[in-house]
């Protein structure tokens, strides 16, 4: 496929997220009423600025659909302007290429914080905490039928699988992919792509196998195929344990701390659950949000 067309493929995938967000948006997100507490506890360059940049790594539905450089919408963007609302602080938007370009931005200091959700894991806390609001799986979405017969990570060998480029996912998938030649089996052809768009066109174009990645934004995928994808490998852990999603903050930041209050306010007064009704997110609610709560 020419890079022509497949800029034009990713942008009319692009286009149905957009329309699914305006349709989900038909739910309500209560305002929020100023902490002057946590206001104070935020970092005073934040209070004297009046807002924090909230950065994003592309579209990742039905957490993030990236309208423009400064205009996101989905589960991530509702809950960060809650926040916002509780802290008395604007948030603004900022996306780039990748999860890597991400964790440097937020490591820089170029970006206050990503909403996220990020997985949370040990090995990436060298440089960032996690203020986990999510609980996620990994499943695989595929094309429908099931072609290939993909039923986990162990039946992937022999098949190119598509991955987000520096995620954990891809990670586990490559790790299999070695353990698939060292057991004398088929290797797995591993693709990974910036974003989440371009992933799954890798699939409804045949140029990949399946998608292997989180289910809440595979779930909305399927949803929004037209009967073109399913998912499978549901219900197992497909090389994960407990998997604890987050915003992204640096490591040992003043700011990690006041968020969570924030999130925990969001908790007691119905609004997380509000939106994650409204985004399909039910599932993947945590009852209780925390600081780093992945142990591997």
């Amino acid at each position: 496929m020419s890079n022509t067309l497949l800029k034009c493929g990713v942008a009319m995938i692009a286009a149905g997220f957009f329309a699914g967000a305006a349709q989900a948006q038909d739910g309500d997100v209560p305002a929020q009423e100023l902490n002057k507490e946590l206001n104070a506890q935020l970092p005073e360059k934040i209070r004297e600025k009046g807002y924090m940049t909230a950065v994003n790594s592309g579209s990742f539905p039905p957490y993030d659909f990236v309208e423009s450089a400064d205009k996101v919408t989905g589960a991530s963007a509702d809950i960060a302007t809650a926040i916002g609302g509780i802290l008395g602080v604007e948030i603004r938007h900022a996306s780039v290429a990748g999860l890597p370009a991400l964790l440097s931005g937020i490591g820089a200091g170029r970006y206050e914080f990503a909403m996220g959700p990020v997985g949370d894991f040990v090995s990436r806390r060298e440089n960032n905490d996690f203020v986990d609001w999510v609980q996620e799986y990994v499943v695989f979405a595929v094309r429908a039928g099931n072609p290939t017969g993909i039923e986990g990570l162990e039946t992937a060998c022999g098949s190119r699988i598509a991955v987000q480029a520096g995620g954990s996912a891809e990670r586990v998938i490559t790790e299999q992919a070695e353990k698939c030649e060292a057991d004398g089996n088929e290797p797995i052809e591993v693709k990974s792509y910036a974003d989440q768009p371009t992933s799954i066109l890798a699939v409804r174009s045949n140029r990949a196998d399946a998608f292997f990645s989180s289910q809440a934004p595979l779930t909305y995928f399927v949803q929004q195929s037209d009967g073109e994808l399913e998912l499978a490998g549901v219900g197992k852990s497909n090389g994960f344990k407990d998997l604890f999603q987050g915003a992204v903050v640096p490591s040992e930041s003043p700011l990690g701390p006041v968020l969570l209050s924030a999130i925990e306010s969001l908790h007691e007064n119905g609004t997380y659950d509000t939106i994650m009704k409204k985004w399909g997110l039910e599932n993947n609610a945590l009852a209780e949000p925390g600081i780093n709560l992945s142990t591997w």
